[in-house]
């Protein structure tokens, strides 16, 4: 059992989403993306999360993020000035303003100052190996340029509480290499780090304890190790 104190708690928390009855359709069952979860989140520590398409493990990022609303139950900020800062795809970005303006705007909004951001912006630059295209507008971007964005301004902003959504096997070879390099000096400091991910491997090599999340509930908690090993034993359950 962990000494470290929690930064984040959820209680019974619940994300519900209701289709809307058009003149084309019935109005469409609500879905639970989210229901009745509880879950610690300890500061410092490194959670890798794990789960099927439409668990719910995106929606629990946003939640944290309080870019989502609960339905029911509550989220607690141990911290409430803590620094989040998500890494997924699509999120975040301005599509008329350029990279360069999006890295200064994205860090501002995390509390940077807007020197600070002039001053990292040639590394963030850099690191994104974007190039000319670093004073492209955003929606000209595929998605992997997109997360090279993202990716190298979170690592210079160093938030207090990353968030990682599916974005380490984007982009090509050199770069999905560097990402994970650097990310994994992330896993190594005191930063809470939450990773999703499809591959376990990820999640036992970079996660100090793992959950994995079906139907918006959490099956199992634990080391990763274990955690994986009883996702890959169960799985096949849900995939009929």
């Amino acid at each position: 059992m962990t000494t470290a104190k929690p930064i984040i708690s959820l209680r019974n928390a619940g994300v519900c989403y209701r289709p809307p009855k058009t003149i084309f359709s019935k109005a469409k069952k609500e879905i639970w993306a989210l229901r009745s979860l509880n879950l610690d989140i300890y500061e410092g520590e490194k959670l890798g999360i794990i789960g099927r398409n439409g668990s719910g493990k995106s929606t629990l990022m946003r939640v944290l993020t309080k870019i989502y609303n609960l339905d029911e139950g509550e989220i607690i900020f141990h911290k409430p000035n803590a620094h989040v800062e998500l890494l997924s795809l699509g999120v975040g970005f301005e599509g008329i303003l350029t990279g360069r303006e999006n890295a200064i705007l994205n860090g501002m909004l995390m509390g940077k100052t807007r020197s600070y951001m002039l001053e990292h912006i040639d590394a963030i630059h850099d690191f994104s190996g974007l190039g000319e295209f670093f004073d492209y507008p955003v929606y000209t971007y595929s998605t992997g340029m997109n997360v090279r964005l993202g990716f190298s301004t979170a690592m210079e902003i160093d938030p207090d509480i990353l968030l990682v959504d599916e974005v380490l096997g984007v982009g090509d070879q050199v770069f999905m290499e560097k990402s994970t390099k650097a990310l994994k000096t992330k896993f190594t400091g005191n930063r809470t780090v939450i990773l999703i991910s499809h591959q376990p491997a990820n999640i036992k090599t970079l996660s100090t304890r793992a959950i994995w999340l079906e139907k918006g509930m959490i099956l199992s908690e634990g080391s990763p190790a274990e955690v994986i090993k009883f996702y890959e034993a169960n799985i096949h359950q849900y995939t009929k």
